[in-house]
């Protein structure tokens, strides 16, 4: 059973992810505030008593709008800073940072219904979330618009090592470029690692803001080294290079610009910086050295965090950590690799001490019939892994189907062994189908006039099959120009993948003057364009895609007529869905009805036949097996047109 503090969720990251239940899960509900200023929003809360060993705490940040007051200039128009304080009788540490879109409820992404949730994992903090404590928002916001909800997660267990220490070192916004100079403000302070300690990191969050003549500090590259005893010890730079991948798109504002380890709407990921040689005992000295810089005018600055982390040994040889479904899911965080036919995405977490050189890993719909996979590699410990599993047989027969599905996948064993710890080895996630399309498209692309060089178009176009081999492709594309291409596919599970090099797509409304727009559209070769999900082709975020889009499409033959019954919208529906012996069909826009129902196998035979003069109909199916099924009406007048949906057949 779950234990719950101040408020019971329904399921563990509902309508995403899920982990199968580990043993008892504890929620703590803390803030729950519309962010309207500038200001720190504190909210007291009760976490759970020491004493209890944890698998893993998470804390998830969701993020929403709300209508602001008296219609201002700007409602959640802004990229503005977040930051996430645990501030205890005795500490104050920041637990997570995010920065806010530009969410203009004009975009299509970001009406006043939209969340998104933001997901830390916070398990090095453990021993700090107990007794009273205040959460703390610091919105560093000059508009309101934005509502803030963090929740808790302590999911019960052995966590992957333990943690003999946690520090706060440094913190806070300083300039850059100036006097003082910013490395007084990480001076070197002597530590001495705790009992049981066998390793060490320096987590460190940074972000870049304001901006000189030269764009610093959020729009420059610079670098920070950690240093221990006087030397080096570790190295990175100042950066996030791939905001115009941005799973939130497209946004009200200039979210394609890279910037200085922050993307709007996006998570702030901080650098573990691993200190080598420090065990129990070890005394040591470390400061941060940013590197030398003066500022051409502006005031730029870096907002910084800064904690010393101590671990103890791996608590398990071998364990494998099922950390989350990419894809099929309805992760609003995973919005571009969705949705998919074909191939299933899992994320995979060596959380023991022995590399992981082979899993069985079972997947499918949840409460069908699983597949499995025997997959080799290398993952060593304490890294991540996407494995993409082999084609799933269902999600190509249900593309097309409407509804949510349940996706489970599970790790059965390890090493050729069962896993140490089966707590983290299964999850779930809610996803809807992929979409049919006909084997024949025609692909029209106008180029703007952005060239990578000479006349030579950003934009390009590729399909892929499942077995990632290209079957048609425009990649020797000019600037402004208009190509249609016609390809025809064989049956089977597709992905469509158009980039721009430039990463600011087709058309964005902040590109300079003199940069032309360009479109891409699909199309049926009736002319019908073909919906893509996710990807706009109207008003003012019209083809507004960044670096780039992706799409996964089942062709068939039977998609080739749906819904072309005339010019008027028509429709066909059948329930219930599963269904078993009996099926309703509803045919809907059509004048006079006169045609047939048919409903075909995966294999495309005809298994039902009746004629259909009314726009309800009463289909018997009790003498089909359990599967997928393709229902058609077809017009008597014109076979060529053609309604048609798919079901499953769940006895």
């Amino acid at each position: 059973m779950k234990k719950v503090l101040l408020i019971l969720l329904g399921c563990f990251l509902a309508a995403g992810s899920v982990k199968a239940a580990p043993g008892d899960t504890t929620w703590v509900q803390a803030n729950n505030v519309q962010l309207s200023y500038y200001n720190n929003y504190d909210t007291s809360i009760s976490f759970p008593t020491s004493g209890t060993s944890y698998r893993k705490v998470l804390m998830i940040f969701t993020l929403g709008k709300y209508a602001c007051p008296g219609s201002p200039t700007y409602c959640g128009d802004w990229d503005y800073t977040v930051q996430n304080f645990l501030m205890t009788p005795t500490d104050t540490f920041e637990l997570g940072r995010l920065i806010t879109p530009y969410a203009n409820s004009g975009a299509p992404r970001t009406p006043l219904t939209w969340k998104q949730r933001y997901f830390y994992d916070v398990t090095p903090y453990a021993s700090k979330l107990t007794g009273p404590a205040i959460m703390r928002i610091l919105f560093s916001g000059y508009s309101g618009g934005f509502t803030g909800d963090i929740k808790f997660a302590f999911i019960e267990g052995t966590p992957e090592r333990n943690v003999t220490g946690v520090k706060r070192l440094w913190y806070g916004s300083f300039g850059y470029g100036g006097s003082p100079d910013i490395n007084t403000h990480f001076p070197a302070i002597t530590e001495t690692a705790p009992n049981g300690t066998q390793s060490a990191e320096l987590k460190f969050t940074v972000t870049g803001h304001g901006s000189d003549n030269t764009g610093c500090s959020e729009f420059c590259t610079k670098n920070y080294r950690v240093m221990l005893n006087g030397s080096a010890a570790v190295t990175k730079t100042i950066w996030r290079d791939n905001c115009g991948s941005n799973e939130l798109f497209p946004q009200s504002g200039t979210w394609v610009y890279d910037r200085g380890n922050w993307c709007p709407g996006a998570i702030v990921y901080s650098h573990h910086n691993v200190l080598p040689g420090i065990t129990a005992g070890s005394t040591f000295n470390t400061s941060l050295d940013f590197d030398a810089y003066t500022a051409a005018g502006g005031s730029p600055s870096y907002t910084t965090e800064a904690h010393m982390i101590y671990y103890g040994p791996m608590n398990r040889t071998v364990d494998a950590s099922l950390e989350d479904i990419i894809s099929p899911s309805n992760n609003e965080n995973y919005f571009r690799e969705n949705t998919i036919c074909g191939k299933p995405t899992i994320h995979v977490r060596n959380s023991g001490s022995a590399a992981i050189t082979t899993m069985t890993i079972s997947y499918g719909l949840a409460g069908g019939t699983m597949q499995s996979y025997n997959w080799t590699g290398s993952i060593a410990s304490m890294e991540e892994a996407d494995v993409t599993l082999p084609e799933m047989y269902l999600l190509n027969d249900e593309a097309g189907v409407t509804g949510t599905r349940t996706f489970s996948a599970s790790i059965a064993s390890v090493n050729g062994a069962a896993d140490e710890d089966a707590t983290n080895n299964t999850m779930t996630s809610q996803y809807v189908n992929a979409s049919l399309w006909p084997l024949t498209i025609r692909l029209g692309l106008a180029t703007n006039n952005e060239a990578t060089s000479g006349t030579a178009s950003e934009t390009s176009w590729k399909i892929y099959d499942m077995s990632n081999n290209v079957v048609a492709q425009r990649t020797n594309a000019l600037v402004s120009t208009i190509y249609n291409d016609t390809v025809t596919l064989t049956s089977g599970c597709y992905r469509l993948e158009l980039t721009d090099a430039g990463c600011n797509g087709l058309h964005w409304w902040a590109n300079p003057s003199g940069v032309t727009s360009g479109t891409f559209l699909i199309r049926k070769l009736t002319g019908t364009i073909i919906p893509m999900a996710g990807y706009t082709t109207g008003g003012t975020y019209a083809h507004d895609f960044g670096c780039g889009f992706t799409k996964y499409f089942y062709a068939t033959p039977w998609a080739a007529g749906v819904n072309e019954l005339g010019t008027k919208a028509m429709a066909i529906d059948a329930y219930p869905n599963p269904a078993q012996d009996q099926l309703n069909i509803d045919l809907s826009g059509i004048d006079h009805v006169n045609g047939t129902l048919r409903i075909l196998d995966v294999l495309g035979r005809v298994v039902i036949t009746e004629n259909c003069m009314e726009s309800s109909k009463l289909i018997n199916t009790s003498s089909l097996e359990n599967g997928v099924y393709t229902v058609q009406f077809i017009d008597n007048a014109d076979g060529s047109n053609k309604l048609q949906t798919r079901i499953i057949i769940a006895k």
